[in-house]
């Protein structure tokens, strides 16, 4: 019996780049000037970040489980919030004993560029259940107004303006 198989031309290129990259990792890895343990654990990466907007503030929550307050670090210089910080592998633990390590440790850094309508001066950041909160409140003239709708025609407005006046 002919098995026949789908051909996608591109799943050779994807599976040559997942190669490559492992690859490139090992040979980072194998010229590390920490030790090499310590390198098969310590990257550097990027915690996801959600962002979100109500009409006084816009608010940051990035997930950062494992790193203590101590080691983050938030600022904000020109137009640009920045947020660094380090999970520490925990040395008590005998590395050769690991089955396997998924989670990710060492530094990141993740850096935002602000609009215009961030009052840099009213910030504010709270660190809760391994989730970093930061709220960045908007500036007065940038919050929304509202306009109230007047009912009728232009006319009758204008005449009851002139009444008022009167």
């Amino acid at each position: 019996m002919t098995l026949l198989t789908r051909w996608e031309p591109f799943r050779e290129f994807s599976t040559m780049q997942d190669r490559m990259n492992r690859m490139n990792r090992l040979f980072r890895e194998s010229y590390s000037p920490e030790a090499p343990e310590e390198a098969l654990t310590t990257t550097n990466f990027a915690p996801p970040v959600d962002i979100y907007e109500d009409e006084h503030t816009i608010t940051l929550k990035l997930d950062v489980p494992g790193v203590e307050e101590k080691d983050i670090d938030v600022r904000i210089q020109d137009n640009t919030l920045t947020v660094h910080g380090e999970r520490k592998i925990e040395k008590e633990e005998k590395e050769e004993n690991y089955r396997r390590v998924e989670r990710q440790y060492g530094t990141f850094t993740r850096s935002f560029t602000l609009p215009s309508s961030v009052d840099t001066g009213q910030v504010n950041a709270h660190y809760d259940n391994g989730v970093l909160k930061i709220s960045l409140a908007k500036k007065a003239e940038a919050k929304p107004k509202q306009i109230k709708v007047n009912l009728g025609s232009e006319k009758t407005l204008e005449a009851q303006a002139q009444r008022k006046a009167a």
